[in-house]
């Protein structure tokens, strides 16, 4: 049963879900916005929440986590030294999905998942 899991699936194995995940908030904090499905970006979203609420922290427990889950030395800089301290004071709510129509090739609902 899965009561009380909620877990965004987005048709993906655990281990591809987490690559994706950890790729798609990669390039959300290297370029501050990144267009993606409406599934991945909501899914996206969560994860990229998360990792800034731990990057807010800023000791060095919360950089080894988020590294565990990002897997990328720049990325995990960029988070420590120039967002986290922006939202300090911010009690949540760090990004946006905003829609952007369907994807001309298949009609997937498309989404851009931005920082505030």
């Amino acid at each position: 049963m899965r009561h009380r899991r909620t877990v965004d699936k987005i048709g993906m194995e655990k281990a591809h879900r987490e690559s994706v995940l950890a790729n798609l908030t990669n390039a959300l904090i290297m370029h501050s916005k990144v267009d993606t499905t409406l599934a991945r970006a909501k899914a996206g979203q969560r994860f990229a929440e998360r990792v800034i609420t731990l990057a807010r922290r800023g000791d060095q427990h919360a950089r080894r986590i988020v590294f565990a889950r990002l897997r990328d030395k720049e990325s995990v800089d960029k988070l420590f030294e120039e967002i986290g301290p922006r939202y300090k004071d911010r009690a949540g709510g760090y990004t946006r999905v905003v829609k952007l129509g369907p994807r001309r090739g298949d009609g997937a609902e498309r989404a851009r998942l931005m920082l505030v």
